[in-house]
């Protein structure tokens, strides 16, 4: 791809240090991850440690975090980052944005300093996995409803319940399980390896096959007093989790959006139709006018966002809008690409149908779009419409 799809010039908007890291984290997504992708998807297996280890010698993993090994970079080099790695696949941003916005951000939040030091320079090296345990098999847009409980017995804690749909729990070391106790919903820091937890893995998908998604069971699962989150209490820690997590969606599906333009755009310029390239006609072209401007609205939105951060100031609405817009846009463009190559659209020899189906998972997680909508709502009128 020769021409560039930033139409509005988005990129002087960015530091030197946003285009370096962005740079970095597109090299890997070339060399290490497009190469493989193919044959990852259609086996629906990936080399999730060898990958862990790889993303943590560059700085990906919790590279927003400060301290205890972590990159200390900012919000938009960290979005930057999103979006190369999803431009190769949703699937291996999920897999950067679970380790380091959901699972290391819990306990970089939330935990004891005992809990931080033993977890987050092994899992920023990527010497560690983790996962985020909140969503249930009867509870997802409704994590109040939650029945996985955590009882006291003597010093300890004792977890029973289930969790479904966790990205990484089959290969993870360590997992953010979030229950319900007394005193309210409180997390707490497992490891995978304590007797009564299990990650069966959840096979047969038809979206994000390049990732590890798994169920948790946890039968009696003994710990310490030291394993709960000292400074999480009730719901608003999970959903701080989830709104560092979104903010990597914003980012990431402009990723997916942007590769199958490009992928179109290089197609359509040599593919000929009655002896002209398909490009040429001006119905393709009034697709590809409108694909990216859609692109770069998003990007610029996510960029916007991302100073917001930066400051301080980004409210959990912003984030709504950013997500329900983002990815709704990215499945219309990997929609629109997909004509283009007509046929060939279907085909595992390019990346569109792979992105299509990866974004329906992205445009259900991290808070489904009726969700980010009453989100919004509730931001105009005044009025919760959630039950």
């Amino acid at each position: 791809m020769t021409v560039s799809l930033d139409l509005i010039d988005v990129d002087s908007l960015l530091t030197s240090e946003e285009l370096d890291i962005r740079a970095t984290a597109r090299r890997f997504a070339d060399e290490r991850l497009r190469p493989q992708l193919p044959e990852w998807f259609e086996s629906a297996t990936i080399p999730a440690r060898d990958l862990a280890k790889e993303l943590g010698a560059l700085g990906l993993l919790g590279m927003h975090l400060t301290g205890y090994g972590c990159a200390g970079l900012g919000p938009v080099a960290y979005g930057l980052a999103c979006l190369e790695i999803e431009a190769a696949d949703s699937g291996m941003r999920s897999l950067v944005s679970v380790q380091g916005s959901l699972a290391m951000y819990a306990i970089w939040k939330y935990g004891s300093e005992e809990q931080k030091t033993e977890w987050l320079p092994r899992m920023a090296a990527g010497e560690a996995i983790g996962c985020f345990g909140l969503t249930e098999p009867d509870f997802g847009s409704n994590p109040a409803g939650m029945r996985t409980n955590a009882r006291r017995d003597g010093d300890d804690w004792v977890l029973n319940g289930s969790k479904m749909w966790i990205t990484n729990g089959s290969v993870a070391d360590v997992a953010v399980v979030w229950a319900r106790a007394e005193d309210g919903v409180r997390g707490f820091v497992v490891p995978t390896e304590t007797p009564g937890f299990s990650a069966p893995e959840i096979t047969r998908k038809m979206s994000l096959r390049a990732s590890v998604t798994s169920e948790l069971i946890l039968e009696d699962v003994r710990l310490p007093a030291s394993a709960m989150l000292p400074e999480a209490r009730g719901l608003s820690g999970p959903l701080g989790c989830l709104n560092e997590a979104r903010f990597g969606i914003i980012f990431g599906a402009m990723g997916a959006a942007r590769d199958c333009l490009e992928t179109a755009l290089d197609y359509a310029a040599e593919r000929q139709v009655f002896d002209k390239p398909l490009s040429a006609y001006q119905l393709t072209q009034a697709k590809f006018a409108d694909m990216s401007v859609e692109l770069n609205k998003g990007i610029l939105l996510a960029v916007h966002l991302g100073r917001l951060k930066e400051k301080g100031v980004l409210r959990p609405e912003q984030v709504s809008v950013g997500k329900l817009n983002n990815v709704r846009e990215a499945i219309a463009i990997a929609r629109e690409c997909r004509t283009i190559l007509a046929a060939n659209g279907i085909s595992g020899e390019y990346p569109i149908m792979r992105h299509a189906n990866n974004l329906e998972s992205v445009l259900t997680y991290e808070g489904t779009s009726e969700v980010h909508q009453l989100v919004i709502g509730q931001a105009l009128t005044g009025q919760a419409a959630f039950r």
